[in-house]
């Protein structure tokens, strides 16, 4: 049996996270600015609030990795704004795929948008990603909207999903 370990995502993570979003043809395809941004502005941020003698507060962003056997092989990355959040990237590596990889990224997303104070969590998803919106089922995220023509290459649709905290 594999080594399975989730954490938060490091800045040395970052080529790996764009390699595997880059093999992913259902994940966002971020540049690696967007990557950078995710270290870069949280860092600063928090540097800036010690400086001014505040007590650094939650980034708004979150990367999660997933590794196995020590390989970094999955990621998700989350947005919290007030009380509510958005998954905005999810990626697993075809190898690793259908291994319950991608469900434990969301479970440990939806403890960390929990314990923050999130009351909902929302996310896009193209209509004819099937695995993806099995997946999203099982943890009880339902439709709440279209976004029509949302995706490119090829132009698609994007349902609009809400998961709620009891």
């Amino acid at each position: 049996m594999s080594n399975i370990h989730v954490r938060a995502a490091i800045p040395s993570d970052q080529p790996r996270l764009v390699e595997i979003a880059s093999h992913s043809v259902t994940a966002a395809q971020w540049n690696q600015a967007e990557y950078l941004k995710l270290f870069s502005l949280h860092e600063l941020d928090a540097q800036s609030q010690i400086e001014a003698g505040t007590r650094p507060q939650p980034q708004s962003r979150t990367a999660l990795v997933v590794e196995q056997d020590g390989n970094v092989v999955g990621f998700i990355v989350g947005r919290q704004v007030d009380d509510e959040w958005e998954i905005e990237n999810i990626a697993v590596t075809g190898a690793a795929r259908r291994c319950g990889l991608g469900s434990r990224l969301v479970g440990e997303l939806l403890d960390l948008a929990r314990s923050r104070g999130g009351k909902s969590v929302f996310l896009e998803v193209r209509a004819s990603n099937r695995a993806a919106r099995s997946l999203y089922e099982k943890w009880a995220f339902i439709e709440v909207g279209r976004r029509k023509t949302y995706y490119q290459n090829p132009p698609e649709d994007a349902l609009v999903l809400k998961f709620k905290f009891p």
